[in-house]
C-alpha cells in the first residue's frame, strides 16, 4: 500500500473517531503528497520523495515548535508536537546517537577518511545511507566530532 493510500485510510478513520490533531497532520501530508505529484514535469512520487516529504514536515514542525517553546505559546506547540506525533508514524524508526556515531565510524572507515577535509564524501555517503533516519545536522555535528 502506498503512503497516499494509508495516509487515505488513516484520515477515514481519524473523522470517524473525530480526532481533529490527527486529521489536520493527515490532511497536511496528503496535501503535501498531491503538490508533489502534480508539479510541472512529475510523473508520479516515488518512496524516497515521499521519505523526503514527511521528513521535511517532520523537521518544520520541530521548528515551529521550539519557537512557540521560546515564545511561551503552549496552545500552538501542543498543536505541533501532536502533528510531529502523527507525521513520526509513518517515518523509519529514528536512530540514537549512539547508533548514528557507530554507523558514521563505519562510512569514515570505508572511504578513508582522516581528516575534517574530508568531510564533503562522508557526509555525501551518510545523507543518503542515512535518509530519514536521524536529523542532517546532528550527522554534521558528529562527523566533525569524529574527523577532528
Amino acid at each position: 500500500m502506498s503512503l497516499k493510500q494509508r495516509i487515505d485510510e488513516d484520515i477515514k478513520q481519524a473523522m470517524r473517531d473525530k480526532n481533529q490533531d490527527t486529521l489536520r497532520a493527515l490532511r497536511a501530508i496528503k496535501s503535501l503528497i498531491l503538490l508533489e505529484e502534480t508539479k510541472e514535469g512529475a510523473n508520479g512520487i516515488s518512496a524516497d520523495d515521499e521519505l523526503k516529504l514527511l521528513t521535511k514536515a517532520a523537521k518544520q514542525r520541530r521548528d515551529s515548535a521550539a519557537i512557540y517553546e521560546q515564545q511561551n505559546r503552549p496552545d500552538l506547540l501542543e498543536k505541533e508536537i501532536a502533528e510531529i506525533a502523527v507525521i513520526e508514524k509513518y517515518l523509519p524508526k529514528q536512530l540514537t546517537d549512539d547508533e548514528v556515531k557507530a554507523k558514521l565510524q563505519e562510512i569514515i572507515d570505508r572511504v578513508g577518511a582522516k581528516a575534517p577535509s574530508d568531510m564533503g564524501k562522508v557526509m555525501g555517503l551518510a545523507m543518503k545511507e542515512l535518509a530519514g533516519q536521524t536529523d542532517g545536522k546532528v550527522v554534521q555535528t558528529l562527523v566533525k566530532s569524529l574527523l577532528a
